[in-house]
């Protein structure tokens, strides 16, 4: 009787273990695995399992299983949208659902249609100064940026900034970029990225047709078979007219934010090593006092010229100020101060959205965008900055006026010192026109067929 006692137990025992192991299943699976994901957004969202399952096309006992644990194919992009129709999904349960099935991004976000995270975003550029600092969307169009870039490389203003037309097909991009071919082989490198991961993406095909109208482009586009996502930590080396053209080293970083996925927030950052510039600082003044002892003045006097032209270059750069945002386009001339000019025709030129006001005491030029109803980012440029932006005014009669204003802004204000300055540069000017006129004659030589250019000479 004592045998069929300690059976009867042991079977109540194991009988309460797997009654304990099951209830402990069943509370894992609340909590745990997608499955339980699933029924906790359908239980909040009041829907039935027959509905779920009619949303993502299957059967009822299918998508019972699915919840239940068992593992389930994964769900198209299609499923995944009317699932989070269906269980009225927000933003962060959507990204987790597509996430987890197909696993990607949310679609590529509207920055037009978000300017509350544009403005969050452009806070942070402002935070970077004194580093350049731009946001682009997913076609690298320029959608933002600081003082710093703006003063740096002033095209990010103009109406349809794009990076990578600029880098690729713009004369001035060949200037400033040492090794320039390096650098497009590089950008060509993530157009090939961009265009394996969204072939059918026509507005990424318009880019890359435009980008190959230039043969050298093309010749790269052709010879180069890499791909590359960003161009996160390359170091350019660069001549950059805001710093006198002066080489410069710096280091792009590319962040992509949170709640705008699909676009680049990039910082440029200078490379250098303050403690080893300090050594080898201490170093030239050493050698600079050795050489002036032994006779070598000029070469002591040389040394400190490039140092103090070095000095000034920072200080040029460390100089920006943080960008402004005012409400008007009133507001943004009033801060050229009270011999402010407005420049309207220079402006139209520019595009649209854009008000130019010269400040002839400060030889800069207040730069004015609308980036949305009731928000004007300002940048303050030198005025040659802005003169060379838009070259073809010179031979507009209605906006000579204008450019005759811009360019008495770069000479120096007292007359005397601008006279001085014209006589030095109309020689320069003079000769590079020459050169020009006997190019123009030779290319017309070697092709017959090309417009042959009258020379002054020619009407003696």
């Amino acid at each position: 009787m004592a045998v069929s006692d300690s059976s009867a137990d042991r079977h109540d025992a194991e009988k309460e273990a797997l009654s304990s192991a099951q209830h402990a299943a069943q509370l894992a699976g609340e909590f745990m695995g997608f499955g339980a994901l699933l029924r906790r957004w359908r239980k909040a969202a009041g829907v039935t399992q027959l509905r779920a399952a009619r949303a993502l096309g299957m059967g009822e006992r299918t998508y019972r299983k699915i919840e239940r644990g068992a593992t389930p194919p994964r769900f198209s992009r299609p499923q995944c949208e009317a699932l989070a129709a269906v269980f009225e999904l927000d933003r962060d349960e959507r990204h987790a659902l597509l996430l987890y099935n197909v696993g990607t991004s949310l679609e590529p976000s509207d920055a037009a249609g978000h300017p509350e995270l544009r403005r969050a975003l452009r806070l942070l550029m402002d935070r970077q100064m004194p580093s350049p600092s731009y946001l682009t969307d997913r076609y690298w169009n320029i959608i933002g940026f600081n003082t710093a870039m703006a003063e740096w490389w002033p095209w990010v203003m103009e109406p349809g900034a794009n990076l990578i037309r600029w880098a690729l097909t713009s004369t001035e991009a060949r200037t400033q970029f040492h090794d320039w071919r390096k650098h497009a082989a590089a950008y060509v490198k993530i157009l090939k990225f961009a265009l394996a991961t969204k072939d059918n993406d026509e507005e990424l095909r318009q880019l890359i047709d435009d980008v190959q109208k230039d043969p050298d482009v093309r010749h790269i586009w052709e010879t180069q078979e890499e791909l590359s996502e960003s161009r996160d930590g390359h170091i350019f080396r660069m001549n950059v007219p805001a710093l006198g053209w002066e080489p410069v080293e710096v280091v792009s970083h590319v962040l992509y934010p949170a709640s705008m996925p699909d676009c680049r927030f990039v910082v440029i950052t200078w490379v250098e090593l303050p403690e080893a510039a300090q050594q080898q600082e201490a170093l030239d003044d050493e050698g600079d006092a050795t050489a002036s002892a032994g006779g070598g003045l000029e070469h002591a006097q040389q040394r400190a010229r490039e140092r103090a032209s070095e000095a000034n270059r920072r200080r040029k750069a460390h100089a920006l100020t943080d960008r402004l945002v005012v409400d008007s386009a009133e507001e943004a001339a009033r801060l050229a101060g009270e011999e402010g000019i407005p420049l309207p025709v220079l402006s139209k030129l520019m595009g649209p959205d854009c008000q130019l006001t010269l400040s002839p005491s400060q030889h800069s030029v207040i730069w004015a965008i609308e980036e949305a109803p009731g928000e004007w980012a300002i940048s303050q440029v030198d005025a040659y900055a802005v003169a060379v932006r838009i070259p073809r005014a010179a031979l507009i009669d209605e906006a000579r006026a204008e450019m005759k204003l811009l360019t008495r802004a770069v000479l120096p204000v007292a007359p005397d010192e601008a006279v001085d300055r014209i006589q030095q540069l109309l020689p320069q000017l003079e000769q590079r026109i020459v050169l020009l006129r006997e190019i123009w004659r030779d290319l017309h030589e070697q092709d017959p067929s090309l417009p042959y250019i009258w020379e002054p000479a020619d009407e003696v």
